[in-house]
């Protein structure tokens, strides 16, 4: 049953792999893009932010259409998808056709997200489901960090469609690994539209989200700009650059593992604490971030925090909405990829009025108002309150 179970867990992390790995991959060679396609970066920039556009307006909505089928075949009609939109990018010379065949999969980017969080959970008790959702979130931050230098390899070793191809073999070997090994997997008890969105009438549910947004909106207001603050601040070579996100992206697995174990121990506490941790780094982040040697034991520590983080805000919105996990993964997409919007928009905002080395001053402000958000849940929602209600 054990071994079942971590093989299930183990497609379920390749899977998200391939589909975060989708995503944010081509960040690493939209120049490379731009050229293939002969657009302009800020065009070729399209296949970012219109993804990311896409995976929040669908994150409520998709899940909560799709809960009522068969897990494993929703999981094979969202690979597929996937597969064929690959596809089309390697062969296609038209910008505007890979567009689309990148904004169509990325609306059903959370099914297979939120699928796998809440697949994960359920198959093992409650008690160890933080520690199976942890090792899910693995293939997040592998799609994030590391996906993002391997296609940038392969397009300057090989070419861009051979980079292109990566996305697709990878989402094709899930696909068969999910049709062999992974069982049918229908709906026991299927919840009606109604009663999953009732979970939007709880202030619970609300204090949750916006919480996430903002601890979201922490750790990507001030990563988005890592690469400039390395190199305006820091002084970096590109070369040391790259290392250094290499260093950030590895450390976020390291904090992916640990925050299993840390949300399965006391997961109130941890998440008290976690805006504390987070505001300590940023401090010692704005005093020595000019020098190199802090700078790189900043950044792993700070990649180990985020990746709790990432955990984290999971925990937060599915624990407010226990009754209805697919949808409540769901809106925890659409929470973090606002926090990411907001977040980077505001970065922009503060390095262009008072410079790049302020840039913590958004993780500040965001972590602040977070802290007020998460206070309030628990003074609302205390197991002793629930008690004496």
């Amino acid at each position: 049953m054990t071994k079942r179970n971590n093989l299930l867990i183990f497609i379920l992390t390749t899977g998200v792999f391939g589909i975060i790995n989708t995503e944010m991959g081509v960040i690493g060679i939209l120049p490379s893009i731009a050229d293939h396609f002969h657009v302009s970066v800020s065009k070729a920039g399209l296949l970012v932010s219109l993804f990311a556009l896409a995976v929040a307006v669908s994150g409520p909505t998709m899940p909560l259409l799709f809960s009522g089928m068969n897990r494993k075949t929703v999981m094979l009609l969202v690979l597929g998808v996937f597969v064929l939109g690959n596809v089309v990018s390697i062969f296609t010379t038209n910008f505007t056709l890979a567009l689309i065949a990148r904004v169509v999969p990325a609306f059903f980017h959370p099914i297979y997200c939120s699928l796998a969080f809440t697949v994960a959970a359920a198959s093992v008790s409650k008690e160890e489901a933080p520690k199976a959702v942890s090792k899910v979130f693995i293939g997040v931050s592998a799609g994030m960090v590391i996906g993002v230098p391997v296609v940038s390899f392969i397009a300057n070793v090989v070419s861009i469609e051979m980079a292109m191809a990566f996305f697709a073999i990878v989402n094709a070997i899930v696909f068969i690994a999910t049709l062999i090994f992974v069982p049918s997997m229908p709906v026991e008890e299927r919840l009606s539209y109604g009663v999953q969105l009732s979970v939007l009438k709880k202030s619970i549910t609300w204090l949750s989200i916006v919480a996430v947004i903002l601890l979201n909106s922490a750790v990507f207001g001030v990563y988005s700009y890592l690469a400039e603050y390395l190199k305006t601040v820091t002084n970096m070579s590109s070369n040391t650059i790259s290392l250094m996100l290499l260093i950030y992206g590895g450390a976020n697995i390291i904090g992916n593992i640990a925050a299993g174990k840390l949300l399965t121990k006391n997961a109130n506490y941890s998440v008290v604490i976690f805006p504390f941790a987070l505001g300590a780094v940023y401090i010692i982040l704005f005093l020595f971030g000019q020098f190199t040697i802090p700078m790189a034991i900043i950044t792993l520590i700070w990649g180990i925090i985020a990746g709790i983080g990432g955990n984290i805000n999971q925990y937060w919105i599915t624990s407010s909405a226990p009754e209805a996990p697919d949808f409540a993964n769901g809106i925890f997409l659409t929470a973090v990829n606002l926090g990411t919007t907001i977040g980077a928009a505001a970065g922009g905002l503060f390095i262009s009025e008072m410079g790049t080395q302020y840039i913590v001053l958004v993780g500040f402000l965001s972590l602040i108002l977070s802290l007020v958000f998460i206070l309030l849940r628990n003074y609302k929602y205390s197991p002793t309150k629930q008690l004496s209600r």
